[in-house]
């Protein structure tokens, strides 16, 4: 796999935007099972929902691109249910971790580490067996011959955030997406080199919860 030749994250960007850029990169990686919700709409989005609802596992690469301009780089892992793990570029400490309880966000040059459950993140819904979201988190669905756009928001997660989802209707890839925040402050996502049905190691996915209660600010 190719390393991305991306710069380095912009290490003070607030905890807030962070939290959101990683809940943004999750999303827009395991997104197609939620468009299973237009159950009565034979589109693409139909289509892609479909096509994508049986896969368990996913790795690939992403480049992010923050609301004041930072741009950054890695790579990430997702395993059905409740699973994940995202890693930031050199030179960036940053990594995270869901282990189906906690996303864990730490800084391994600071040796800090925050804790959310994941219950409470955007995650939650994406990483479970079976997604059910209502038809009211979804706001918009655009079809057009060369892009489906998805636009959807949910106030219980973080504030009334909305996140825009870009498709090619023909290959049901992901290209892109976009979380707008409660001020209008965008994060996009751009995955690539996307492998599925890949088998991972547990430890891929284990949280080291000794340094996270030594160190830890988080709950």
């Amino acid at each position: 796999m190719s390393e991305s030749n991306t710069a380095a994250p912009d290490l003070g960007i607030s905890r807030r935007v962070f939290v959101t850029a990683v809940a943004g990169l999750a999303l827009g990686a395991m997104l197609p099972f939620p468009m299973a919700l237009a159950a009565g709409d034979n589109g693409s989005a139909q289509k892609i929902a479909d096509h994508f609802s049986s896969v368990k596992t996913m790795m690939g690469e992403f480049v992010q691109f923050g609301p004041r301009g930072e741009q950054t780089g890695g790579k990430f892992f997702i395993e059905r249910p409740g699973k994940l793990r995202f890693n930031y570029d050199d030179p960036s400490p940053m990594r995270v971790i869901a282990d189906g309880r906690n996303v864990v966000i730490g800084n391994t040059k600071l040796k800090t580490w925050d804790v959310y459950p994941l219950s409470k993140t955007p995650l939650s819904m994406l990483l479970s067996d079976k997604i059910d979201l209502g038809q009211q988190k979804v706001r918009s669905v655009k079809e057009e011959a060369d892009l489906t756009t998805i636009v959807m928001g949910d106030k219980s997660f973080f504030g009334d955030q909305t996140i825009t989802l870009m498709f090619d209707p023909k290959t049901y890839d992901l290209r892109q997406w976009t979380i707008t925040d409660a001020q209008a402050k965008d994060t996009s996502v751009m995955i690539f080199n996307v492998q599925t049905g890949v088998q991972f190691d547990e430890k891929v996915f284990t949280v080291p919860y000794d340094d996270v209660r030594n160190k830890g600010r988080g709950g």
